[in-house]
């Protein structure tokens, strides 16, 4: 501390504050204003400290208004639960990618068991500590193994242990010698339209990244991802790579697993909720595959003129097209007409949310459903067969492994749901693999085949005997489209990677 206390008063100088007594500033400016040039030092001093004065009274504000302002406080305290959330969170993300089973060695020898892991071409999250992870099915394909790449940078070799295409959803298996980090399941039941979210993945190889967004909206269906849909929509940046990578809540908790975004669209993807999540992984891992419910009936949504025609609201039910012969809506008498209002007192209003809630039931459980027949309500007990694989889509899986779609016999159903109005043979694309031939070339869902290298085909038998009996690298298909048909060249995946 320096003093000065020359002339009056006293002027203190500390290196943590500037005083300057009333004393002093009245008996020395005077002096200083009267004859500066006689006092330069003097008055170059006083400005000094009056100035220096103003600047630390400026500057103690400024430190106390920071202090206390409760909005800036409670943008710190966001940002510090945020990077707490990110360190939590990142380390139960994996990077998933494609594993080669062989490589060869400088001698040309292969080295099996090998794998090399491409840059990343999706996400996973572990979900308990011995190596369980959740991820797409479409992100593991028909692979068997997948590498897989942790947050440490450990490289490993994944095992697929089951998959769920009409959910989109596959679990892995990893194999480590200590507990792995691993994510919680939260209730997806509970979130709400604008709530918080976080998406952790891995888009365009780049490990772990973290967005932030939140809940845009909740229960979207006819997205034509997958046969069950219930999508919860949330503006956190998802991009390609992202998929299979989970979505938390602020809390830390899986809410769901991101799964598609829509193209040349900025702010809009999908993730599939956790308790969907959940159900899929106890079966999968409890049966080796999923059982859901069947109710056997066609069914088509209640339009604004076909409300009008069964005296009802637009969106007041499910109407049920077809009634399927032996099957469980049959036996219980239900008939083509009757308006599906209710499940065990869910209310059901469109076609994919009543697929969704009996695929929901145990085969053999017994649930009440009522319907509107001719203006009157009624309520029919119902015991839901097990839902067994079509033929057509069992016959279709080796089209889908060369080509990259499913096909299906075409049905009422089918017809109903995918407009198509002309009355021809043929067989439809239920089903378009992310990244497929089919997909680069344009094919949709929906699409009625018609012709497999310029013969006619009537069913998916037909179908995969014309595939099997042209052995020519590339598939010439013929196509019907919204009343229009196109000729479609497909070159089989072996083929396109020779």
């Amino acid at each position: 501390m320096d003093s000065y206390g020359s002339l009056g008063g006293r002027i203190v100088v500390t290196t943590t504050n500037i005083k300057i007594t009333a004393a002093a500033i009245k008996r020395t400016l005077p002096i200083a204003m009267r004859s500066p040039k006689r006092h330069p030092i003097l008055t170059y001093l006083l400005w000094v400290l009056l100035a220096g004065s103003r600047m630390g009274a400026d500057f103690a504000i400024a430190a106390s208004t920071r202090d206390t302002n409760p909005g800036l406080q409670r943008l710190e305290e966001m940002q510090d639960a945020l990077t707490a959330l990110a360190e939590r969170v990142q380390p139960a993300v994996v990077n998933i990618s494609p594993v080669s089973k062989e490589r060869k060695a400088d001698d040309g020898q292969s080295e099996p068991g090998r794998h090399s892991p491409e840059s990343g071409s999706g996400s996973g999250v572990i979900i308990n500590a011995n190596g369980l992870i959740v991820t797409n099915n479409h992100v593991v394909g028909d692979a068997q193994e997948v590498g897989i790449r942790l947050s440490d940078k450990t490289k490993s070799t994944g095992k697929v242990i089951g998959k769920d295409p009409d959910t989109d959803l596959a679990i892995i298996k990893i194999e480590s010698d200590h507990p792995l980090p691993f994510a919680t399941f939260g209730d997806s039941s509970k979130l709400k339209v604008g709530q918080w979210v976080v998406a952790v993945g891995n888009p365009f190889g780049l490990d772990r990244t973290l967005t932030v967004g939140v809940v845009s909206a909740l229960g979207r269906e006819n997205v034509n991802l997958s046969r069950y849909e219930d999508f919860i929509q949330t503006d956190a940046s998802i991009n390609p790579g992202n998929s299979g990578g989970p979505l938390f809540n602020i809390r830390g908790e899986v809410v769901g697993i991101n799964t598609a975004i829509i193209n040349f669209a900025q702010g809009i993807g999908f993730a599939i909720p956790a308790n969907m999540v959940q159900d899929v992984i106890k079966q999968l891992m409890t049966h080796g595959n999923v059982r859901r419910g069947w109710l056997g009936v066609g069914i088509q949504a209640l339009t604004e003129s076909l409300a009008k025609q069964f005296g009802v609201k637009e969106g007041s039910g499910v109407l049920v097209n077809e009634v399927f012969p032996g099957d469980p809506a049959n036996r219980a008498g239900m008939m083509p007409g009757d308006i599906l209002l209710s499940v065990n007192g869910k209310v059901v209003d469109t076609p994919s949310m009543l697929a969704r809630v009996i695929a929901g039931f145990v085969p053999g459980e017994k649930v009440h459903i009522e319907i509107l027949r001719d203006g009157t309500k009624k309520q029919i007990q119902i015991d839901l067969a097990e839902r067994e694989s079509e033929p057509s889509e069992t016959a279709s899986n080796k089209a889908e492994t060369q080509l990259g779609l499913t096909v299906t016999n075409l049905t009422l159903e089918l017809a109903e749901r995918y407009k198509i109005k002309e009355p021809a043979e043929g067989v439809v694309v239920t089903r378009v693999e992310p990244g497929s031939p089919a997909e680069a070339e344009g094919i949709k869902e929906g699409d009625l085949i018609k012709e497999v290298n310029r013969q006619q085909i009537k069913d998916t038998e037909d179908f995969l005997k014309r595939l099997a009996a042209d052995e020519k690298k590339t598939v010439l298909l013929r196509v019907a489209r919204e009343g229009r048909a196109y000729f479609i060249a497909l070159t089989p995946r072996e083929e396109a990677h020779k």
